[in-house]
């Protein structure tokens, strides 16, 4: 017979240790207790645990420290935290330093057992077999792609991701929740500019029957039909205004209330967002809500362009040649050096295309370059002073800028963003877009 499931309680408050101690047992789990950092770090190191609580003020330290103890086991033990209710910032810090997730007081019993039954159903999902192998290409770059995600499906904090149009966004979306342990629940994907304004929320939080002309029964929106799963908002910097502000309190308060009701009703999802543009850079012109930028943005991802990872691009065209039927169909070396050069402004959509005309057009089982019909411009790299393809151009006058700056200042990352006039984080945005060291 299987031992229970163990979970490490840390706190310094004797009554809220009993409250959670009692909850866990009757959910057939055992329990130990640690008063302090320095006893449950003691505990982490001699005992196996499967979860473990910790508040995040402790007499001798912060939760943050029993964090990082957890993370450096040989095989690490998730921890979600305990804040003071109303301090996000303790929440942000403990989900960037790699908390599973988060409860804030005073501790609500039905929030806590969802917790733990998410945490523990990680192991679970974690015997499958590895799904980031759909991100297809073995350059250096995708391999740290395909780590990070694993490592992001292991909490439950927001995830932001970033990246061009075509790069694979929604991909990494459904792989962080299909390696995670909301995997068995619904992944429900938004495109936030796909929405006429006036009906976001009605869409987003569902309605009342009679709340409106034409509301003849109760529905859902997409909150309850991803609870318990993940909601991928994607282009989220479409959101107007008035929707950020409703957004971030359900966030906040993990609560929503539909059109027409009078009376919230909780919710249980994991957000993971994503935009082709830069969030930093609307916050700073006043398009997006700051606070609601630093909820969304707990962990961020950046996915590269195609043309930055040139290297995987004949591998991408073979899978995606099977893909499409085209399993006996030949790439001549011609037509893969020309898809190498190019500089795809479309990305992975844009070459499946590319490619799909190209086997229509085809004669024989061979494909050639003139079957790629690709434009003479962007048959080779982007002449010096050339404007076209116009990414390109941009890119190169941005990177030109950054490494101006980053030389007159020496380097100093905080003082070249001075000198650039953007954030700081908007600057290490922009290094890793442009591969920048």
């Amino acid at each position: 017979m299987a031992a229970s499931p163990r979970i490490l309680l840390v706190d310094d408050e004797p009554d809220l240790l009993d409250l959670m101690e009692l909850t866990l047992v009757k959910m057939g789990l055992e329990t130990d207790r640690a008063v302090s950092v320095a006893e449950a770090q003691a505990r982490l190191r001699q005992t196996h645990y499967d979860l473990c609580l910790t508040d995040m003020r402790l007499t001798d330290g912060e939760g943050l420290d029993v964090i990082a103890c957890a993370s450096a086991l040989a095989l690490p033990v998730p921890v979600a935290v305990i804040t003071a209710y109303g301090n996000a910032g303790n929440a942000v810090a403990a989900l960037k330093a790699g908390a599973f997730d988060y409860l804030a007081k005073p501790v609500a019993l039905d929030q806590l057992r969802t917790l733990v039954k998410s945490a523990l159903a990680i192991p679970k999902s974690a015997q499958a077999d590895d799904p980031t192998r759909e991100l297809i290409g073995q350059s250096s770059v995708m391999q740290d792609i395909r780590a990070r995600i694993a490592k992001l499906a292991r909490t439950q904090a927001p995830v932001h991701i970033a990246g061009e149009s075509g790069s694979g966004k929604e991909l990494a979306a459904r792989l962080i929740h299909r390696l995670g342990s909301r995997s068995g629940k619904p992944f429900v994907a938004v495109n936030c500019g796909a929405i006429p304004e006036t009906l976001m929320e009605s869409e987003f939080f569902g309605y009342r029957k009679g709340a409106f002309t034409g509301a003849d029964a109760d529905r859902d929106g997409f909150f309850q039909a991803a609870n318990g799963g993940t909601l991928f908002l994607d282009e989220v910097a479409d959101l107007p205004l008035s929707m950020q502000v409703k957004l971030l309190r359900v966030l906040q308060e993990k609560k929503v209330r539909k059109v027409g009701a009078t009376a919230e009703e909780p919710i249980d999802v994991r957000i993971v967002s994503a935009t082709h543009q830069d969030l930093s850079a609307l916050v700073e012109t006043g398009r997006f809500r700051q606070d609601l930028y630093y909820r969304l943005n707990v962990i961020d991802l950046v996915m590269p362009s195609l043309r930055d990872r040139a290297k995987d691009i004949p591998e991408m065209a073979r899978f995606l040649l099977d893909k499409l039927g085209g399993a006996d169909v030949k790439l001549d070396r011609d037509a893969e050096q020309a898809l190498c050069a190019y500089a795809f402004p479309g990305n992975v959509r844009e070459l499946e295309n590319t490619l799909e005309r190209a086997l229509a057009l085809c004669e024989g089982r061979h494909i050639n370059a003139a079957d790629l019909n690709l434009t003479p411009p962007t048959l080779s790299a982007t002449a010096p002073g050339s404007k076209y393809p116009l990414q390109d151009y941009l890119d190169q006058m941005e990177r030109t800028a950054i490494l101006e700056a980053l030389e007159q200042t020496r380097y100093n990352k905080t003082a070249a963003a001075r000198l650039l006039g953007v954030t700081f984080r908007s600057l290490r945005y922009r290094l890793e877009r442009l591969g920048i060291e």
